[in-house]
């Protein structure tokens, strides 16, 4: 990423003059690294291929196809910039430059699309013009949209420089009503795509009608009159079909709610957020809480299901989605999130564009009201959507996330009762996240059970399944899953307890086979991770800017009698975003178990020094006894598995 600087010029003769391919080819083939973005934007990709972080150069046709996609979607974020600020600041520098990038953008699309779906692009997908994706073109002419709003919205007076560009989005509302089409006959309204579709037939045909009034000023349209809001397929009734009760966009994946949810804010430019239908309004706010809710103190957002892990160009989509929480919801939460973003997106070469501080700093806001104001209760120990399937824990400094909900359609992940650790900024044992999609390889990975720190059956990737809540209170839940022949794992159950206890995260793992079986529970760590046997017990050091201290416990039976349970550690891939980044990983496993118990009490910087007991931990057939640093023993039942209904 390069930067753009009020004093930056830029050229139109650095546009491409291709039409992209699929962003998620970007991506080593040999690596499963994303590349580099070097020469981004700019007109062509790098002369002899693309560099991936560890040594190779790719040059290959998807490999290019992908470059031109993030090349014209940098170039709309600039053009995007130059007009906000142009409206903001009143320089005539900026908007000169936004106007002949927009007119040249015109010729372009002319040009390479000549009005028609990309013939390259893969049957699967939902075919787009200027890109292989219809989601891809939609994202790009948001971006076109809004810059022609505000240039237009600015200086109406001036609007007749801008009508070159109307073909481009009267042909891009036309083709999001058309890709929206092709998803309702399909019966895949709640799509992702739905929502950007509806973006950008709401955005660009607000430009144009800007443009074609000019001096006149085009007239306000009402929410109500707005079929691309308010219609029977526009944005408010899919954010009301596309999540739950809760707020979570269904699919349960951080990355696609905050896309789903940037969407929607961005369509909305120019509403009063309190004039909104009340469900569809109480909705957005609700998802700005899942967000809120989600995150660590210092802003670590979990890489639930598909979505990257750590990427500097989702940073910048983070900014600007929470300067849009906050022009839509007062004290929207999410101030560390955009801290941390914006570190993120400036420590990957840094953007330098700011594109959040000018949508807070456009005349009259972005909305045309005041955000709304909401009572916020306090926040619980424990919280859950029983829809998704998402609970957080709050315990003593350590922030816990517990997916046990649906698998989450084509972005799921193989990932049920998944135990995820995290401190104030610390990712000790995090969703490991997703590769660019374009590397089947590691992306089989990435949602197999064994990326994720679950239990495994003999060592296979289970069915796709559904887990549910047995019970919860103030400080504790429980949760369980149950297989058969066609859902996880065919004759097995497993559930998983949380409780916050007094300084300590208590997690019992209780999981049964109906014949002897290998049963394993992981630990997948992104930090450096120390591991020594104790005895009966097995203590882990967890590294990172925040010390996490471990005690573990676990024992196991067959039709014979007990079984051991051994813990072996072994080199395995860190996260999604450098999948050779190498990590320890720990299976403890029972060989022909039909039971197996395992039992970890975690706490932060545990009270003593490095590696030296912090507690004590006891566990036999029917409870469990943590004897904390005070001296003081407290005893936890063993949670027995629920009976059939």
């Amino acid at each position: 990423m390069t930067s753009l600087a009020p004093e930056h010029t830029v050229s139109a003769s650095g546009l491409p003059r291709e039409r992209g391919g699929w962003w998620h080819d970007f991506v080593c083939p040999t690596h499963g690294t994303e590349l580099s973005h070097e020469g981004i934007p700019g007109p062509v990709p790098p002369t002899g291929g693309v560099r991936c972080p560890h040594g190779c150069r790719v040059d290959s046709e998807p490999v290019r196809g992908a470059w031109l996609v993030l090349s014209h979607q940098a170039w709309a974020r600039r053009v995007r910039v130059l007009a906000h600020r142009a409206a903001r600041t009143g320089s005539e520098a900026d908007r000169t430059e936004a106007v002949a990038l927009l007119a040249a953008y015109a010729e372009v699309y002319a040009e390479v699309t000549g009005g028609g779906e990309h013939e390259r692009a893969q049957d699967w997908m939902l075919r787009g013009r200027l890109f292989h994706q219809a989601l891809t073109d939609a994202i790009w002419s948001v971006s076109i949209g809004h810059a022609v709003w505000s240039l237009a919205e600015s200086s109406p007076e001036r609007a007749e420089a801008l009508r070159p560009v109307l073909p481009v989005l009267d042909a891009t509302a036309e083709a999001a009503r058309a890709a929206r089409d092709r998803l309702v006959a399909d019966d895949r309204f709640t799509s992702n795509y739905t929502a950007w579709l509806n973006a950008a037939g709401r955005v660009c045909a607000r430009a144009a009608a800007l443009v074609r009034a000019g001096a006149a000023g085009a007239p306000a349209v009402s929410v109500a009159d707005d079929e691309w809001l308010a219609g029977e397929h526009g944005q408010l009734a899919h954010a009301l079909a596309a999540t739950t009760r809760g707020g979570w966009e269904w699919e349960a994946s951080t990355y696609y709610h905050g896309f789903v949810l940037r969407a929607y804010l961005l369509s909305l430019r120019g509403t009063v957020p309190a004039d909104l239908p009340a469900g569809a309004r109480d909705r957005l706010v609700a998802m700005a809480d899942v967000l809120a809710g989600l995150s660590t103190d210092d802003g670590v957002l979990p890489a639930i299901h598909d979505g990257p892990y750590l990427r500097p160009a989702l940073a910048l989509e983070w900014t600007e989605l929470c300067a849009l929480a906050d022009g839509f919801v007062a004290d929207a939460g999410l101030d560390a999130v955009a801290a941390r973003a914006r570190r993120e997106a400036d420590a990957g070469a840094g953007d330098g564009d700011l594109l959040e501080d000018e949508l807070r700093g456009l005349p009259g806001g972005w909305f045309a009201g005041p955000p709304l104001v909401v009572d916020r209760p306090a926040r619980p120990v424990v919280s859950v959507d029983e829809e998704v399937g998402i609970a957080v824990v709050r315990a003593a400094g350590i922030h816990a996330v517990l997916d046990h909900g649906p698998h989450g359609a084509g972005h799921g992940h193989h990932d049920k009762l998944a135990l995820h650790l995290y401190g104030r900024g610390t990712p000790w044992q995090p969703d490991p996240g997703q590769v660019p999609y374009g590397h089947p390889g590691w992306r089989d990975h990435y949602m197999s059970a064994v990326a994720h720190p679950v239990v495994r059956v003999d060592d296979g990737d289970p069915a796709e399944a559904t887990g549910r809540l047995l019970d919860r209170d103030e400080r504790s839940l429980t949760v369980e899953v149950r297989g058969d022949a066609t859902f996880w794992y065919d004759g097995a159950r497993a559930l998983r307890r949380l409780v916050a206890g007094d300084g300590y995260l208590l997690d019992v793992v209780v999981a049964s086979a109906d014949r002897p079986r290998r049963l394993t529970l992981g630990l997948r760590p992104d930090v450096p991770l120390g591991v020594r046997l104790d005895g009966e017990v097995v203590r882990t050091v967890w590294g990172g800017a925040e010390r996490l201290d471990g005690v573990h416990a676990a024992h196991a039976a067959g039709p014979a009698g007990p079984i051991p349970v051994r813990a072996a550690v072994r080199p395995g891939p860190g996260p999604a975003d450098d999948p050779q980044r190498e990590r320890a990983h720990v299976d403890w496993t029972a060989h022909g178990a039909t039971r197996a118990v395992w039992v970890s009490v975690f706490q932060v910087g545990g009270g003593a020094e490095a590696g030296e007991a912090g507690v004590e931990l006891v566990v036999d057939a029917a409870e469990i006894r943590v004897g904390r640093a005070d001296g003081v023993v407290d005893v936890h039942p063993l949670p027995e598995e629920a009976t059939d209904d």
